[in-house]
């Protein structure tokens, strides 16, 4: 029996780019929810926070296929009036608000916030945590964001952990038994990246060795990680 067999799971899948699929799972429900209420939003802004890599871009990136968002990044912030960032799209999003506070474009940030809330749009940003916890100067900008809504992500638990890895292993077209999935389970590091990361190395690993992906594999690559997984 292959890992997929065996380990169901009840989540919904959101389609995110190319081949991707967004896993909506306990951890991100009510970020999903708040998203999809868009764009009857309490309020101009929505801030998305949680851990890092806890999938706070993957669904920046679903909402901007769902709604033709566009991305503002830290240079477009310092250089581009905010009604070009903007252009006729009907929302925009600042990812990792903490540093672009720490980059000093609190202004630029008030000055799309405005243009946004006076043409009826919306923006979505993403940080680490919640806005009562930015190290802004702005009185202005202060008072707007922590006015915003704003919805936390968990960490992901161990279900979404394996379903992440058991949709990564076959969109690799990879066959995985079940007692692999559970050797790897406890020794990997709980975040999306760390996931990813580790598919990808034991990919190259199996390829490279012309071997299937075995727990005997598996600890080889485990141990080649930073920090080394207790195998």
């Amino acid at each position: 029996m292959n890992a997929e067999r065996q380990f169901s799971f009840d989540f919904d899948h959101r389609p995110a780019l190319a081949r991707d699929d967004f896993l909506v799972a306990p951890n991100n429900a009510d970020a999903v929810a708040w998203l999809d209420r868009h764009p009857h939003w309490p309020a101009p802004a929505l801030v998305v926070h949680g851990p890092a890599a806890c999938g706070k871009t993957h669904l920046a990136q679903v909402f901007k296929a769902a709604t033709g968002a566009r991305t503002v990044t830290p240079e477009g912030l310092a250089d581009t009036p905010p009604q070009v960032l903007l252009g006729t799209t009907p929302a925009c999003v600042v990812e990792d608000v903490e540093d672009v506070i720490a980059e000093g474009l609190e202004e630029a940030l008030l000055h799309l916030y405005n243009v946004v809330a006076e043409t009826g749009r919306h923006l979505l940003l993403t940080a680490r945590s919640p806005a009562s916890r930015w190290p802004m100067t702005l009185p202005d900008l202060a008072s707007r964001l922590k006015a915003a809504g704003s919805v936390a992500i968990g960490p992901p638990d161990d279900s979404l952990i394996v379903a992440v890895m058991v949709k990564l292993f076959a969109d690799r077209q990879l066959r995985v038994d079940d007692d692999v999935v559970a050797f790897i389970l406890p020794r990997l590091e709980r975040t999306f990246a760390a996931v990813n990361r580790f598919v990808a190395d034991l990919d190259r690993a199996a390829m490279a060795q012309r071997r299937k992906i075995t727990i005997p594999l598996a600890r080889q690559v485990l141990a080649r990680l930073d920090p080394p997984a207790d195998a």
